[in-house]
């Protein structure tokens, strides 16, 4: 079972705070960072993955399925949808939740997209990865709460085909085109990989480890 729900006694205070940030992005302009709750510092990150257990992944046996989504988050809305209104800017919905209009900056590559279908909802974090890292351990309860995961640094509105381009990537594989933004993607992916137990590779370390020390 993940360390994640022995520990959520004494991150309590530290995941409502996180919550409150998010919240207050949702009356922000797009900036690089302002929608996704703001990872830990690069010191905690540093200190963070110095205690990530460092394993080969796992692939044997993923499927997408194993990660159900989209959980309805409030009202009408969807974790896709829930998404979309923090992150973007004058988003109009239907009663249904549905974005008819707003505007949307990734900070993965610098576009901003007046369309909510030219959006995907990232997982910082893959699925694929996650399954690779330690989730297979896991229920399909643990999984689809990771999966939904709304307030850690885990899931993030960009632009389409770069998420497609990313796709199950670690650090090692793929970084986003727009480097401003490398430091706040790396203290993420080490924050939910802390908060959920979950192992890095060799080369994904490595990775990380260099951004890090020039953050």
């Amino acid at each position: 079972m993940p360390k994640f729900y022995a520990r959520r006694r004494r991150l309590s205070i530290l995941a409502a705070l996180t919550g409150l940030i998010a919240f207050a992005g949702l009356f922000n302009g797009p900036t690089a960072s302002a929608a996704l709750p703001t990872p830990v510092s690069a010191a905690t990150a540093r200190t963070y993955l110095a205690s990530l257990t460092v394993a080969t992944e796992v692939r044997t046996g993923y499927a997408r399925d194993l990660f159900p989504t989209w959980d309805t988050i409030s009202g009408t809305c969807n974790t896709r949808e829930w998404i979309l209104k923090r992150d973007g800017t004058n988003v109009v919905t239907t009663s249904a939740c549905v974005a008819t209009s707003g505007s949307w900056y990734s900070p993965y590559d610098g576009a901003t997209w007046t369309a909510a279908s030219d959006v995907d909802i990232d997982h910082l974090v893959p699925l694929a990865e996650a399954w690779d890292s330690g989730a297979r351990n896991w229920t399909t309860a643990q999984r689809e709460s990771f999966a939904n995961d709304v307030t850690r640094p885990q899931l993030l509105a960009v632009t389409d085909n770069v998420n497609q381009s990313k796709g199950d990537k670690d650090p090692a594989e793929w970084m986003p085109s727009l480097t401003s933004y490398a430091c706040t993607y790396v203290r993420a992916w080490v924050q939910v990989k802390y908060y959920y137990d979950l192992s890095v590779d060799t080369a994904e370390k490595a990775k990380l480890t260099s951004v890090l020390s020039g953050c």
